[in-house]
Parts: C-alpha cells; structure tokens; sequence
C-alpha cells in the first residue's frame, strides 16, 4: 500500500463521513452508550482502538507511562506520556490527536521523542451486538532521529465490535499501513497488513479485564512478521474517568523492540 493508495482510500472515507451512515438499524440501542459508556469508548490500553466513537461535542483525553525491559539489547525503556486527544465531530466522526511521545532509555541512544500521529475515526452504524467503524491515521515526517519518523505514514483500519453476551466482548482489527523508519535508522520504507483481536470480560459495570493478540506482517525493511500479547484492568472510577493497569509479552518476532513490558495510564472525558 503505497502513501498515494492510502490517500484515496482516506478522500473515499471522507465522502463517506458526509452521509448519514448508520445504516444497520436507527431504533436499536447504541451499544456504546450507558453509564459504563466511557469504558466502551476508551482506546487505551490496548493497541488496537475502540470501535466506539466519541460522542459530537464531547472529548476524551488519554494518557499514560510504560517501562519496557528491551529485547535488542541488555536495557530498558521508559515512554511517556503517551498522550491522546479524541474529539466527537459530526456525521458520527472522531478526530484524533497523537502527540509526540517522549522515550527514554539505558542505551545509546538515550532519549527523544517519537513523531506525532493524526486521524478520522468514523462509524459505518451499529446493531444490538455489533458495531463496525473505519479509521484512517496519518503519522508526520517529525520527531527525533532516533525515535522519529522521517517520511509521512499512513495507516488505513477496518473496526468491528461484537458483544457475545451480557459479559463478553469482541473487537477485531485489520488494517494496513506504510511508514518509514527513523533517520538515524536510514528512514526506509515498509509497508505491512496487522491484524488485532481483543477479548474483553466484565467483572461488573465498573471492571472490564482485557487479553489481546496483534501483530504486523512485517516490523521493519525487510524483516519479518512479529506478535506480541497484552492484557490487564480497566477501572470506571468515575462516569468521566478511567484507570488502567498493563502488561505485555513478546510471542515472536521483534514488534516494538521489547521483550516484556508493565504500563499504567488513565482517560479522562470532558
């Protein structure tokens, strides 16, 4: 997939923003609503995002910190604040916002900031258990040399969210992307297809515990595939206010360069 491919893919979407798309069933009772929306809505702490969108006028800010015991090299590294800006927009859209994330690590090198990503999230419609959304990211040529970007990336995702019953919850994610590698890395061109599958169980309205698998068909210019796992605790401590605890391990290959990782963070919806 190449950046101009995505474009068009991204204009299409746009196009289709501008309808009115709910078109599986209006009556039907929107699954990401109630007062436990906020934990239906929340894209942290996993890697792939909520197939809930942010309502119109409202926005959820997250956050959060992660120590990674690394995998290339006898180190760790630290990043924070993983920060990310969602905004409800009309015609059942989402803007989203990432900013730079700043790294920090007990190797050379040392520290920087990695680039910053912006994005559409958009709601094809929904059922009773099933809600389906589409996204389109763009990541900046910007950030450090070591820990940056040095082309445009682009990533196109497909969302599909389906409740099993009163407890159990499946989100699947596929998607496609082209990025580059930093500059003090040569800043080369990959591409690659990274499947995403959450499965998420209810403790009670407040607790959701989560385990997921994802992966990329490649990890960088001529490298292989790569997955990892994820899982941990999501808390309602609040209607407008969310805790998280993380955890992640390496299955195979070298996606995200650790070995092991802990994290915690929050979201906050204003």
């Amino acid at each position: 997939m190449t950046p101009t491919q995505v474009w068009k893919l991204f204009l299409i979407l746009i196009v289709i923003s501008g309808m009115n798309s709910n078109i599986f069933a209006d009556t039907t009772d929107d699954p990401c609503g109630g007062p436990s929306a906020l934990l239906n809505i929340v894209d942290r702490p996993t890697i792939g995002d909520s197939a809930c969108v942010v309502p119109v006028k409202k926005a959820v800010l997250e956050f959060g910190y992660q120590y990674q015991k690394l995998s290339h090299a006898a180190g760790h590294q630290q990043n924070f604040p993983e920060t990310e800006f969602r905004l409800g927009i009309p015609a059942h859209n989402e803007l989203v916002i990432l900013l730079p994330n700043y790294i920090h690590q007990s190797m050379i090198q040392r520290s920087g900031f990695s680039a910053a990503t912006i994005g559409i999230k958009h709601e094809i419609g929904y059922t009773k258990n099933l809600v389906a959304t589409v996204e389109s990211l763009f990541t900046l040529p910007n950030g450090s040399a070591a820990f940056g970007n040095k082309g445009l990336g682009a990533a196109l995702n497909g969302i599909a969210s389906y409740t099993v019953n009163s407890v159990l919850n499946l989100t699947f994610m596929l998607g496609g992307s082209t990025e580059t590698t930093s500059s003090a890395d040569g800043g080369q061109r990959f591409t690659s297809i990274n499947p995403d599958i959450v499965l998420t169980y209810s403790l009670n309205p407040k607790v959701d515990l989560y385990g997921e698998t994802y992966g990329q068909s490649k990890t960088g210019p001529g490298a292989g595939s790569g997955f990892n796992f994820d899982g941990g605790i999501i808390y309602l401590l609040y209607p407008a206010l969310t805790v998280d605890l993380e955890f992640g391990q390496r299955i195979s290959g070298d996606l995200g360069g650790f070995d092991h990782y802990i994290g915690t963070g929050m979201a906050i919806e204003f």
